[in-house]
């Protein structure tokens, strides 16, 4: 994490959020510091100034920091506000429903997968993808589906963001052989994930398109292997295809975030 970005108070503040979040968990002062660029008085003060504006919550007991209640009524102001999620819910209910599988709904951030929601209608499984969690574009069906459905320059400058490191023996580790997989899912019209990110977690994926053909999101059907194969998975096509044009059609004039 570079010192210098030239984003100013506000832009290190949220980095230390970032990174304070980043951990999954309460963490400790030290551990802050030791992944942090900041001189320690510098990080000191910024996160006694989140704690005071209760961006960061501290358990004196235990003496570790967390994100705090502030950011969580702004999560879910986002949530209802910025986001898919809302309008997508009960389209959503219904694929899961309809496919007995869990299913995913995604946009993407600075080169990254946000997923915003995620429904399941079995217990019987579960995948690493909840809401509020990002995870790599170039190795998740609703990752490489936005990428090939974005315009050229938003996509180049995605794919230079992506990290191509290897998750399974099945993951892309270069540009090259993804963006070859892009134009063939622009044509299909789907995107698969074959154990890419999760070893067993397979999906299909489907874009999210309103006005002009601009991608707004991608909403997908994930299962184990254990449970179905590739080749099975074209049976979600249909009931996924259309609930990605419901979603679609109902987001006609929902202004997706920069």
């Amino acid at each position: 994490m570079g010192y210098e970005t030239g984003d100013g108070t506000v832009g290190k503040a949220i980095r230390v959020l970032d990174l304070v979040a980043s951990f999954g968990r309460p963490v400790r002062f030290s551990e802050v510091l030791l992944h942090s660029d900041f001189p320690k008085p510098t990080l000191y003060r910024f996160i006694q100034s989140l704690t005071n504006q209760n961006m960061l919550s501290y358990d004196s007991e235990r003496q570790t920091y967390a994100p705090g209640l502030r950011l969580l009524r702004l999560a879910h102001a986002a949530w209802e506000q910025s986001s898919l999620a809302p309008i997508a819910r009960p389209f959503l209910d219904n694929l899961a429903k309809s496919v007995g599988e869990a299913v995913h709904l995604a946009q993407i951030d600075n080169g990254q997968v946000l997923f915003i929601d995620k429904r399941s209608a079995s217990a019987g499984f579960d995948t690493l993808a909840q809401a509020g969690q990002i995870a790599p574009a170039y190795c998740t069906g609703v990752g490489k589906v936005i990428l090939a459905f974005m315009d050229d320059d938003l996509r180049t400058r995605a794919l230079q963001q992506q990290a191509f490191m290897k998750y399974t023996a099945a993951t892309h580790d270069g540009a090259t052989a993804l963006s070859a997989e892009l134009t063939s899912i622009r044509h299909d019209g789907v995107a698969y994930d074959r154990e890419e990110h999760e070893s067993g977690i397979i999906s299909i994926a489907a874009p999210i398109l309103i006005r002009n053909d601009v991608v707004i999101g991608a909403v997908s059907v994930a299962t184990t292997t254990a449970r179905h194969d590739l080749a099975g998975l074209e049976a979600f096509r249909p009931q996924l295809l259309k609930t990605a044009d419901q979603i679609g059609a109902e987001a006609r004039n929902w202004q997706s975030p920069t």
